[in-house]
């Protein structure tokens, strides 16, 4: 029997996904047969819509692998709508307060454990099976909040003792920014910070995430090491971009061209 990723997270079992923002099933398709225990589909940080990230849903599930949603903001509709079609889970942006965490549990489950509208999309089997993927929700959805500003640092234990998030990944590039310091992961705050909130979550039994942005295998490693348990891996464009870079690499200045 398959483990669910809830469950994975229940028992904080490392996983290792990745993040898509390029709204081409095909890219879905390879990043789901590379590995990964699951994908996210990122609706801040790209020009993708609600349509495309339904299609990459779809390929997705086709692929056996969970497909999270990162929707673009703590929005009850924008969770309902990647809910609806078909997502596994969310990963919510910019959670700094106890309050935001509970509101973005809420919009995931329907009554009475959380507010969320009842809709007929792709998720109830365009209404075939509402009463099973009621069940589904209460049993298997995934919440992740996203901790990425240190106000939500300073806030950590209220954040964490909300019922219902399943894990926290720290978004590195705009906590290191909410300090003065963006994209520079090294400064001493930005690792307090990012320190603080791993300890605090793993002392909770809360899964600690974050996001490796490149496909740097020794920076997974130290990650994995620190006691990271939810983990991103790179990000699609950036897989593309960095192998094609090295190939050329290698090829221009590292290997002599036949010149007959």
């Amino acid at each position: 029997m398959n483990i669910t990723l809830k469950e994975k997270l229940k028992k904080n079992i490392l996983t290792i996904g990745s993040w898509i923002t390029i709204g081409h099933p095909t890219v879905a398709e390879l990043m789901a047969h590379s590995g990964f225990d699951w994908l996210a589909i990122d609706m801040e940080h790209s020009p993708l819509s609600i349509s495309e990230c339904q299609e990459l849903i779809r390929t997705i599930d086709l692929c056996g692998v969970p497909a999270l949603v990162r929707v673009g903001a703590n929005d009850p509709l924008l969770i309902k709508r990647a809910m609806d079609s078909g997502a596994h889970g969310v990963i919510v942006p910019m959670v700094n307060s106890a309050q935001e965490a509970r509101q973005a549990v809420a919009s995931v489950y329907y009554p009475p454990e959380g507010n969320r509208g009842v809709g007929l999309a792709r998720a109830q089997g365009y209404g075939r099976d509402f009463d099973a993927y009621k069940r589904w929700v209460r049993d298997h959805a995934v919440v992740v909040v996203q901790i990425e500003h240190i106000k939500a640092v300073e806030n950590i234990d209220a954040i964490l003792a909300i019922k219902g998030i399943d894990a926290i990944i720290i978004g590195p590039y705009d906590l290191s920014g909410s300090l003065g310091k963006p994209g520079d992961f090294k400064d001493p705050a930005v690792v307090n910070a990012m320190s603080k909130v791993q300890k605090k979550a793993a002392a909770r039994g809360i899964p600690p995430g974050v996001h490796v942005v490149s496909s740097d295998e020794k920076l997974l490693v130290a990650r994995i090491k620190q006691g990271y348990t939810f983990i991103a891996y790179g990000v699609d464009f950036l897989f593309i971009q960095e192998n094609c870079a090295k190939g050329l690499e290698f090829v221009k200045n590292g290997f002599p061209l036949s010149r007959e």
